[in-house]
């Protein structure tokens, strides 16, 4: 199908949030309030501190404060691929913090584990499935990124299965796919929206006030306290806890080490049955592709397929508007790239196309730090890969909030900050240069120029 006539119907909205199931918003907050401790951001980072802050000590007094609706902005935009790497993914984590890897590996199992076991408990229902994902090469150079690590994975005890062309395309049939990874227990599928109203609920119930329409306008130490405006009152509370993504920071030192990246995604209509077996994807894993610039995929309970990124767009200037979630020059190449990739599927169309803004900073995965004499916590960063990590960000920025010593807090992760971006205009030269050479990469069997090849040894980049 052409791809203008594929999108010609599709909702300018995000699939997730177009639903009678959205729960009603809650109200503002009105006139003054105090806490023990105040949540800013009602995403995934604020919606796991508050309800696992009062897991811990369920006789503080937790607000949760978010401008908009819960679950609105990221959180309800992504493609609900619930990982359990910590650090965008294992080639990242060794490639940074080598000497922790085992652990942060380990952790990150444990925290998915633990999100498993948390949905279970407060009976939040979101399609959890953790079915893995297939790490698909579709160029003969990607091969030999995939295999490149499979001794350590053997040695870190990881749930990897290699394939090769056949049992790759056995699983998800595609004939672009010239082998592949299924890394079976280290990712789950998620409706995200309808997990973020879930956490919603458990935080209602035991007992975190949440505000809904109060975004905070400015933030004040006296010393004592935190008092965090809103348009229409005060939060007053003695610890604080940022999760508010790329956001103009209430932090101003974190305008230094973050960029707001769109990305975009469509969703396909149901796919019948005949639809659907001429693709199989009988153990319906989320799919993703091996070049710099990647797709993701996956199914919907109802069978669509849900057909994101490749395009990471940096706008000039680094703001966040919401002009910029619809692109529709990315959305055409998209789906051109959708039928090229299952060309047996030449006749189903879009029903929605959307974009998001994500939070990212030179490592490619979240940091943690403190301000205001440890009296307030972040963690940011997280670049694309949020849906399971924040719940192990909102845990880091807990115990710093405690003062404890922990094994999250030891890591050289935690302690560590990423290496600042350059103040515009020379950042938008920088970040355009460096998608390019991205581009050039892929178009060149993945071969690195001299630019990126200095930015690694920096430590620096540009992740798609």
């Amino acid at each position: 199908m052409d791809p203008l006539k594929a999108l010609a119907d599709a909702e300018r909205k995000p699939y997730w949030l177009d639903t009678p199931a959205r729960p009603e918003p809650l109200k503002r907050l009105i006139g003054n309030t105090r806490a023990d401790l105040v949540v800013v951001g009602g995403g995934f980072s604020g919606l796991w501190t508050a309800l696992m802050a009062k897991e811990r000590d369920p006789g503080q007094d937790v607000v949760l404060l978010e401008g908009r609706r819960i679950g609105w902005a990221a959180t309800g935009r992504n493609g609900g691929f619930c990982m359990a790497t910590l650090t965008h993914g294992l080639p990242n984590g060794i490639d940074r913090w080598p000497q922790d890897i085992g652990r942060l590996e380990r952790m990150g199992v444990e925290n998915l584990d633990e999100i498993e076991q948390t949905l279970r408990r407060y009976d939040v229902d979101c399609s959890f499935e953790r079915t893995g994902e297939l790490h698909v090469a579709t160029e003969p150079w990607q091969l030999d990124d995939l295999s490149g690590h499979l001794d350590l994975i053997r040695d870190l005890g990881l749930d990897y299965v290699p394939m090769d062309q056949e049992q790759v395309r056995a699983e998800v049939n595609s004939p672009t796919y010239l082998g592949g990874l299924w890394e079976r227990s280290g990712c789950a599928m998620v409706d995200p929206a309808r997990l973020a109203w879930g956490l919603r609920e458990a935080c209602l119930k035991v007992g975190v006030r949440i505000y809904e329409r109060s975004p905070v306008r400015s933030l004040d130490d006296n010393g004592v306290t935190i008092d965090l405006r809103t348009p229409y009152g005060v939060a007053r509370a003695a610890r604080v806890a940022l999760g508010t993504g790329v956001f103009p920071p209430l932090l101003k030192r974190l305008k230094h080490f973050l960029v707001p990246v769109y990305d975009y995604a469509l969703m396909t209509e149901p796919m019948s049955e005949a639809q659907l077996a001429s693709v199989g994807w009988h153990n319906r894993q989320g799919v993703g592709d091996s070049g710099n610039q990647f797709h993701y995929y996956r199914l919907t309970d109802d069978n669509r397929i849900l057909w994101g990124g490749y395009d990471a767009v940096y706008y000039n200037g680094g703001q966040v508007k919401q002009e910029y979630e619809q692109r529709d020059e990315t959305f055409v190449k998209l789906a051109g790239h959708f039928y090229d990739t299952f060309p047996q599927l030449s006749e189903l169309s879009f029903t929605h196309r959307w974009g998001g803004v994500i939070d990212t900073c030179s490592r490619f995965s979240a940091f943690y730090g403190q301000a205001h004499g440890g009296r307030l916590a972040y963690a940011v960063g997280y670049t694309g890969m949020g849906v399971g990590a924040t719940r192990f960000g909102a845990n880091v920025m807990l115990d710093l909030l405690s003062g404890e010593r922990t094994e999250r807090t030891e890591l050289a992760m935690v302690r560590e900050k990423p290496i600042p971006f350059p103040p515009e205009p020379v950042r938008s030269g920088v970040i355009q240069f460096t998608r390019w050479s991205i581009a050039q990469a892929d178009q060149h069997q993945g071969r690195r120029n001299l630019w990126l090849r200095t930015l690694d040894r920096m430590g620096l980049g540009f992740d798609s």
